[in-house]
């Protein structure tokens, strides 16, 4: 089946841990997340001011991180899509983001 709903290029796309929802960062700015059994979109998170590069699930599903090219990695809480930080100090674009293994960093 097909996603619909980012207005621009779809540049990462991530499974939670528990294989239920998915997440897309897209030059849209925004980042989705999806219902994977049915395909409906469940919330678009916005908050980056530029293109969305990577998205990545905590261990535990209950965080989820973008990298875009504003220069910010912002965590979201995935069940309520609430911003609850912008990590800033980069001076370039922010390509990849990940969670260590233990979910702390």
């Amino acid at each position: 089946s097909s996603l619909e709903g980012h207005t621009d290029y779809v540049r990462s796309v991530a499974f939670a841990p528990d294989g239920k929802t998915l997440a897309s960062g897209s030059d849209d700015k925004t980042v989705k997340l999806w219902d994977a059994a049915t395909g409906s979109q469940m919330s678009s998170l916005e908050g980056h001011t530029r293109e969305v590069n990577s998205v990545a699930f905590a261990p535990d599903g209950k965080t989820l991180a973008s990298g875009s090219d504003d220069t910010t990695v912002k965590l979201w809480d995935a069940a309520s899509g609430s911003q609850m930080s912008s990590l800033e100090g980069h001076t370039d674009y922010v390509r990849s983001v990940a969670f260590a293994p233990d979910g702390k960093t």
